[in-house]
């Protein structure tokens, strides 16, 4: 099956969290993230907690999937108190949200939004495969208050589409792009994905150029991770297909970096680049160890330095909301180490850098050294924060492990 859980403390049934913890909820920003876990068809190389209607089974349904999600955004009103707890960002993600009714997505944000309450100018996004949606169902969406979408292109080359097993042709994500715009969402955004087997240079470089073309104010652009279980690694591993080479990806990412900078986008975080003002704030509240409620199967929280992750399939995640149990499978206490070298490990992936003072003496004695391999910018003193180069970006989780070490 797809995904795996990571173990933890068994958490409470009714979801509640220790008291020290629920006395700092409202005291950081706070999200909702929405899983919905559905899809037309499982892509190759696909390792998300999805399901197809095949791999469905029973006892669960696309149907009943907003009231089961309604009734845990309730959940997480009465876990969190009665505190004034703005929503600042609001993130449809999946599988396939758009697979769903705009109805039922529209009733799941007007929950959040009558459970919490939005925060002015809130982002909300929502996720979308090219050919889950038309321009019909993209006003729809923003009329629902949605404001941002994020398409999933991958590639502009057919060929590469097919190794990935995407649906799509290969203009649509680029038509979306101009429906999305004309519909008035503030932001849209495109995924890539580089190193694919059987995709050349050339084959990437036609794939940035099609996605600047568009003129998203947002890009992401990842390397391909070959993910046991999947029907990608399973043709890899029966020689049908070459496994990526580091050095491959290395040298797309080099390409992306040159292409999307050369066009007027920013990187902001290792594998987002954004125009002024474009980039996502959900994934930056993630980035900057911020309060969120997961809504869905196999969906992650954190609130307080508390973690925990719902049941991962969708059938058990209906059965405990129909039994009036919380949907948390497990938990873990992230001690206040655990949370400096989380910040760590994510806060160096961003253009706004790490703040040093959570580095220990022999992480900023160590951080000269990075400086003096090109893989920091200088002038670290002066700002109080470390930001990786190019270099560095290609080496981040080097980087990382040096500094904690």
């Amino acid at each position: 099956m797809p995904s795996t859980l990571p173990d933890g403390d068994p958490a409470p049934p009714d979801g509640a969290l220790p008291g020290d913890v629920r006395a700092q909820v409202g005291r950081t920003p706070f999200s909702v993230y929405v899983h919905v876990p559905y899809c037309a068809t499982r892509c190759g190389y696909c390792d998300f907690n999805t399901y197809t209607a095949a791999e469905l089974g029973g006892g669960a349904s696309q149907a009943s999937y907003a009231r089961d999600a309604i009734a845990e955004i309730a959940l997480a009103r009465r876990v969190l108190g009665d505190g004034e707890l703005p929503v600042q960002t609001v993130f449809f993600g999946g599988g396939t949200p758009t697979l769903l009714p705009v109805g039922d997505l529209s009733s799941m944000l007007a929950a959040i939004d009558d459970a919490f309450g939005l925060a002015v100018h809130a982002e909300v996004t929502i996720e979308a495969n090219p050919e889950s949606v038309d321009a019909q169902a993209l006003i729809a969406l923003r009329a629902a208050g949605f404001t941002r979408i994020s398409f999933g292109m991958q590639s502009a080359q057919p060929h590469v589409l097919a190794v990935l097993d995407r649906q799509h042709t290969p203009g649509a994500p680029t038509q979306r792009v101009a429906e999305a715009k004309a519909a008035g969402f503030d932001h849209v955004s495109l995924d890539l994905i580089y190193g694919t087997p059987g995709e050349s240079d050339d084959d990437w470089r036609a794939s940035l150029a099609a996605a600047i073309d568009a003129a998203p104010d947002h890009i992401s652009a990842y390397s391909l991770i070959v993910e046991d279980g999947t029907r990608l690694a399973a043709r890899i591993g029966r020689g049908e297909l070459p496994r990526p080479d580091d050095d491959v990806l290395a040298d797309r990412y080099v390409i992306a970096d040159e292409a999307l900078s050369g066009a007027g986008y920013t990187w902001y975080e290792v594998s987002n680049w954004a125009k002024p003002g474009g980039e996502c704030q959900h994934n930056l509240a993630y980035w900057r160890s911020a309060d969120w409620w997961g809504i869905g199967p196999g969906a992650h929280s954190h609130v307080g330095g508390v973690r925990w992750w719902n049941v991962k399939h969708p059938t058990a995640y209906a059965q405990r909301i129909a039994d009036h149990i919380s949907p948390g499978a497990a938990r873990e206490y992230l001690d206040p180490q655990m949370q400096r070298v989380e910040r760590v490990l994510l806060e160096l992936r961003l253009r706004s850098g790490l703040d040093i003072d959570n580095l220990d003496d022999g992480g900023r004695r160590q951080l000269a050294a990075e400086i003096d391999a090109g893989l920091v910018e200088p002038g670290v003193t002066e700002s109080g924060a470390a930001v990786l180069t190019r270099a560095g970006r290609l080496l981040a989780d080097g980087v990382v492990r040096r500094l904690l070490s």
